[in-house]
């Protein structure tokens, strides 16, 4: 996959993605997250490196945020609804059953007023 298609499925927010696209981001997103905690804790354990590995997990954190809005928001609009409704990835015990309902429900056959197609930017 081009680079410029990477930049667009983590940090884009137009346009759709299929339902394993969606799946497979959020877990290569999830996977990212837990080794920079996993290094951060064997740095602090070792007593060096703790401040690089502990910016450089916030940085993550950060990019995963954006990442995880902007891939909902695709995933919302494949199901012919408004990015916004991708907000309720953020809400604390709600979160894990929109994540699964989006991993779940099928997109709009066809074209829809977000993209003519999943995977692409509109």
């Amino acid at each position: 996959m081009p680079a410029n298609q990477m930049l667009w499925l983590f940090f884009g927010f137009s346009g759709r993605i299929s339902r394993a696209a969606y799946f497979l981001a959020g877990l290569l997103m999830m996977i990212l997250v837990v080794f920079m905690v996993y290094r951060l804790t064997l740095a602090q354990e070792s007593g060096s490196g703790g401040a690089f590995w502990e910016t450089l997990l916030s940085a993550v954190m950060i990019a995963s945020l954006w990442a995880q809005a902007a891939l909902g928001a695709k995933r919302v609009h494949d199901i012919d609804k408004p990015g916004l409704f991708a907000a309720l990835l953020f809400v604390p015990l709600l979160n894990f059953i929109v994540f699964v309902g989006l991993c779940l429900v099928p997109g709009t056959p066809g074209a829809n007023q977000y993209g003519q197609t999943t995977n692409r930017p509109k």
